[in-house]
């Protein structure tokens, strides 16, 4: 039986800015299904491209969907539906489509949630250094909301990166959290900000955050294996750069043969 593919509604959207966007999607007569932060979901939308006669629809399939993996933001406790927070890419398959919802349509949400960024394995009490840039906050927002009150961590440092400061899309709020919480740091940081702007944070890539001497004066704490774990999302080339540099300080990448590695990384395109 085919999966519908108008299985799940927009509820609720806030715009950052014309190109940033927070999208709720609930599944229609369902709950969210049990999920671990750090997981994605995929949406999806018909194609609005004419179909090719060449390859006609088989009965009972539907229309063809564009279809893209968006990390849920969301906590696992928030269970009536789940967020997204997304850039608008001119020139992509789903989101200039996205941009053209209102709340109450209708659209395509993979009932199977999945992906293996997640804390799995991590032991408590250490440090967790989540690197993100752009829309890779994501998965971290969904990671801090879920196990804040459960003792997970002895710091949780939030890097967020981004090219000027109206992209920091969840800034006010995790401002709020690091007055709140005094194990929560967050360090944003933009690359392209215009010099004669109002913006007085820091600015320059997250890579030179992680630099030993940078790290320890903005966290209180050195940047090592033996104590933190280290958590990429986001830019491909920051991944590569940011992996290189670590893995000759001590950290090991997690895969099948480290699945208690130090660094985990999770690419977006």
């Amino acid at each position: 039986m085919p999966v519908d593919p108008t299985n799940a509604t927009l509820v609720e959207r806030i715009n950052r800015h014309e190109d940033l966007a927070l999208f709720r999607v609930a599944y229609k007569g369902q709950e969210v299904p049990d999920f671990e932060p750090g997981q994605f979901a995929t949406l999806g939308l018909p194609d609005p491209a004419p179909p090719d006669p060449a390859r006609p629809v088989r009965p009972g399939r539907g229309p063809k969907l564009i279809r893209r993996a968006y990390s849920i933001a969301s906590p696992r406790t928030q269970r009536d539906a789940l967020e997204f927070y997304v850039v608008r890419v001119e020139d992509g398959k789903l989101t200039p489509s996205l941009w053209d919802l209102r709340v109450g349509d209708d659209l395509f949400m993979n009932p199977k949630i999945g992906g293996h960024f997640t804390l799995d394995g991590v032991p408590d009490g250490r440090t967790l250094v989540m690197v993100g840039t752009g829309t890779g906050l994501a998965p971290f927002r969904s990671m801090y909301l879920s196990y804040k009150d459960q003792n997970r961590w002895d710091r949780f440092v939030l890097l967020d990166g981004c090219r000027v400061a109206r992209d920091l899309g969840y800034r006010e709020e995790m401002e709020g959290f690091a007055r709140q919480d005094p194990a929560f740091v967050y360090l944003p940081t933009v690359t392209r900000e215009p010099d004669d702007s109002d913006w007085t944070g820091r600015r320059g890539r997250v890579n030179g955050l992680l630099e030993p001497a940078a790290f320890e004066k903005a966290v209180g704490v050195p940047l090592a294996p033996d104590t933190c774990s280290v958590f990429l999302c986001g830019n491909p080339q920051m991944i590569d750069q940011v992996e290189a540099d670590l893995n000759g300080r001590g950290f090991v990448t997690r895969d099948r043969k480290h699945p208690d590695g130090t660094l985990v990384f999770e690419r977006y395109w």
